[in-house]
């Protein structure tokens, strides 16, 4: 059993339901599943909602589950889970590790799932004055997820959201939280610059396409550095080049992979006009052509003011004051989807183990369960409180 930690929340935390929570964290992390293939993971999130007495709405956005409960004609408050892993092989010596060659739970969606039905089961013994919509959300990780879901309904009726995320940055009994923007809009391009090839020895007969490459790759990094108020944060990051097959040859064309990062409504409009302008422009300037494909993946996950000042209030009864750690970070999250169309919060739950430090979709990811409970009592807290509100309780 995990140890107890003195001083919070986890510290008298029922040890039959933190026995629970573990188990099922620990079933689901040996069965890891990708995007819109969590079937298993669907059925374990049924099953334990059945064993509730509640009905399970099942294939929700493909693979997807959602539940609702609690008093009729009342607005509800929608509480997201989701359940997606990743294509890593573990590197972990644990009972635990994954048993599925290559995919494991390297970023805490398994820990997710397993709050997600502990605060269900908490707010159906004790039901607060809003009606709940559990949601267990398939492919987050850039695969549409929500937007699945969102497009099968899952939020009609849905007046508020709340959503957490186990966050290795922070110590356990830390909680991560910001009003408005918490996570960052997340952006993919591809730029393909084109020539005509040619012989290494003879760059004169031809137009290069790597030097041209190279030369965008250091004046993107302008956006940020000159284009971009200091106050306004934005990251663009060219993450993989592609180009040539052999020492003596110049190639037809380079191909350069990037993301692009951004909190503001200002800088997610710009930036790919920016983008485009001086990849077009560099390539022009050398003769040469180029192709700009852009995706948007997700957009910046704001919180609202109003309830994320719920959510603190609740923290702070629940772990004390001095357990808030404003956070807010360029990583993104689709929860983005639903906080776009309705107000809500999302939050990070520190879950860093002791010792070194085991990043997020690493193959050494791993965290400190003691994460579980805390976020079980601070998710519950926090739904209660945005419940009264909502109500005008």
């Amino acid at each position: 059993m995990i140890a107890p930690m003195p001083g919070t929340a986890a510290d008298s935390f029922p040890e039959p339901e933190l026995a629970s929570l573990v188990a099922i964290r620990r079933d689901l992390h040996r069965h890891p599943e990708l995007a819109f293939s969590e079937t298993r993971t669907a059925s374990v999130v049924s099953r334990e909602i059945r064993s509730l007495g509640l009905s399970p709405r099942e294939g929700v956005g493909r693979t997807g589950v959602t539940c609702d409960f609690g008093p009729a004609g009342k607005p509800r408050l929608m509480i997201r889970a989701d359940m997606d892993a990743l294509p890593l092989k573990e590197e972990n010596a644990v009972p635990y590790a994954s048993e599925e060659t290559g995919r494991m739970h390297a970023c805490g969606h398994d820990g997710h799932v397993a709050v997600g039905l502990a605060v269900a089961r908490r707010l159906l013994a004790a039901p607060p004055r809003s009606g709940i919509r559990s949601l267990f959300q398939p492919a987050e990780e850039g695969g549409g997820g929500a937007e699945a879901m969102a497009a099968d309904g899952a939020l009609d009726g849905v007046a508020a959201a709340l959503g957490i995320h186990l966050w290795n940055q922070l110590p356990v009994g830390k909680i991560g939280l910001v009003a408005g923007p918490q996570m960052a809009a997340v952006d993919e391009f591809e730029i393909v610059v084109s020539g005509p090839g040619g012989h290494g020895a003879a760059p004169h007969e031809t137009l290069d396409p790597i030097v041209a490459a190279a030369r965008m790759i250091d004046a993107l990094q302008g956006i940020v550095a000159r284009e971009t108020s200091p106050l306004d944060p934005a990251v663009v990051t060219i993450g993989s080049v592609h180009g040539g097959t052999a020492f003596n040859i110049i190639p037809k064309e380079v191909r350069l992979l990037g993301t692009a990062r951004s909190f503001s409504e200002q800088a997610f409009r710009a930036i790919p006009e920016k983008i485009a302008r001086i990849a077009n422009g560099i390539a022009a300037a050398h003769g040469l052509s180029c192709r700009l494909d852009y995706r948007r993946i997700n957009r910046a996950t704001v919180n609202d003011p109003a309830l994320s000042a719920l959510v603190a209030e609740s923290v702070e009864r629940v772990l004390g004051s001095g357990s808030i750690v404003e956070t807010r970070t360029m990583g993104g999250e689709d929860m983005s989807v639903y906080l776009d169309r309705v107000p809500g919060c999302f939050f990070f739950v520190g879950s860093a183990l002791d010792g070194p430090h085991r990043p997020h979709h690493s193959p050494v990811f791993d965290f400190d369960e003691r994460a579980l409970a805390i976020g079980t009592l601070v998710l519950e807290a926090s739904a209660r409180a945005v419940g009264d509100r909502l109500t005008g309780a």
